[in-house]
């Protein structure tokens, strides 16, 4: 049986949106909101200098004194965000930000922004995977077994619109 890595570059989100150093956190909020997104990797001529995220921006503007429309993306960005390379797998890259607590890694190629991987699309992965992964018996299932002494067949049932399993599985005892 043959396994395959999953890799960074199979759940990135691809050619994502960056900001430029010099602008403010406004713009940023503004472009955030524009595309519904929570991370901007920051350029500057062309090269990653940093990250802003939405809690950069929520940070700034919960300090009452600091006005996002004055503050630039370099005076609030991470100055060191978590880079992958398109062919780091998915387990090291989910494992490292779990580790640290990040929300997001900027993939790079050749030192060029080609995607962010995010928490996101971390969950996307999950859910993809334990899609196709075989159903386990759980504690109810170990527990029915155990009291009823019989063989515990559990049959997934799958929604009748899309096709994909569904959140419960039907139990079924046989004697």
């Amino acid at each position: 049986m043959t396994t395959q890595t999953v890799l960074v570059q199979d759940y990135m989100t691809r050619s994502p949106h960056s900001i430029g150093v010099s602008l403010t956190l406004a713009d940023a909020k503004n472009m955030m909101r524009a595309y519904r997104i929570r991370h901007l990797p920051v350029l500057d001529g062309g090269k990653l200098v940093g990250l802003v995220s939405d809690r950069d921006i929520q940070m700034v503007e919960s300090m009452g004194q600091l006005n996002a429309e004055e503050v630039t993306i370099e005076e609030a960005m991470s100055q060191a965000p978590y880079t992958a390379a398109p062919t780091t797998p998915l387990e090291v890259a989910a494992r490292h930000m779990a580790k640290h607590k990040l929300g997001s890694a900027v993939v790079l190629e050749a030192n060029r922004v080609v995607g962010v991987f995010t928490t996101t699309d971390g969950m996307r992965a999950l859910a993809d995977m334990l899609e196709v992964s075989p159903v386990r018996p759980g504690k109810l299932e170990r527990a029915l077994v155990k009291a009823d002494r019989s063989e515990l067949v559990v049959i997934p049932t799958r929604d009748k619109t899309s096709g994909r399993p569904a959140r419960s599985t039907r139990l079924s005892a046989r004697r």
